[in-house]
């Protein structure tokens, strides 16, 4: 079984979000902190050996104190980071244990997740040695002019909206990040794509919200109810099938 350790990047400002008085990875979502929704989807699972939490300087001593009984049990280990959220994850990078076949780069403030999205993401990962998570643009999009009138359409056939988990063969991820000199993506698949190496798109799900504005949040507070669940009661049903998957 290919080993998986798991970066996630909580160390941004949060300049867009103002609802609690706390950094968006930090707030409430019904009963349990962001990160710790995001977190749980990936320190129980048996290929994943790390899992690792960047945070801002500002906020490691804070993040100890609050969340010290969380720690305790989950087993996550607390990376400083840095000026950028590529310098974040290059500073997890250099924390990641050797055993770690792949790492799994996923947004501390996308907490919407369930089982069947990461092991898609996962399972394809290993096969091609780069997957992320994303899904098809439905919406008609427009290019603007600085003025702010519309430039353009740009026609949305094979344009995909990046999410979370995005996983990628360890070394892989360790030679784009050696060849960034000053580029700062906004997520790993950039670095990677400048390399040249393919990387497949793996359908998610609109309900893989990332929260970065007050209306997002509201957002993700309605769709953690309409997650799929898993289909227990069929699975107990004499003639259903013996696996119960995720809708």
């Amino acid at each position: 079984m290919a080993k998986f350790a798991v970066i996630l990047p909580a160390a941004g400002k949060s300049s867009r979000f103002h609802l609690q008085k706390r950094k968006k990875p930090f707030v409430d979502l019904k009963g349990r902190a962001v990160w710790l929704r995001s977190a749980e989807h990936f320190v129980n699972r048996p290929d994943v050996v790390q899992t690792l939490i960047v945070i801002s300087p500002e906020d490691i001593d804070w993040f100890k104190e609050k969340y010290a009984p969380n720690l305790a049990f989950m087993n996550v280990d607390i990376v400083t980071g840095g000026a950028e959220r590529a310098d974040s994850v290059c500073n997890a990078l250099a924390r990641v244990r050797p055993e770690a076949d792949f790492v799994a780069v996923h947004d501390a403030a996308r907490p919407l997740l369930v089982p069947e999205w990461i092991d898609r993401v996962f399972q394809t990962a290993e096969k091609t040695g780069a997957a992320i998570l994303a899904t098809p643009v439905t919406s008609t999009l427009k290019r603007s002019r600085p003025n702010g009138t519309i430039d353009t359409t740009v026609p949305r056939e094979s344009l995909w909206a990046a999410q979370t988990p995005q996983v990628f063969r360890r070394q892989l991820l360790l030679d784009a990040y050696a060849q960034r000199r000053t580029l700062q993506p906004t997520d790993e698949s950039q670095l990677v794509e400048q390399m040249g190496h393919a990387i497949t798109l793996v359908e998610g799900s609109a309900l893989n919200v990332k929260i970065t504005t007050d209306s997002d949040f509201r957002l993700a507070e309605a769709a953690l109810d309409a997650l799929p669940k898993p289909k227990t009661l069929r699975a107990l049903h004499p003639f259903a099938d013996e696996d119960a998957r995720w809708m």
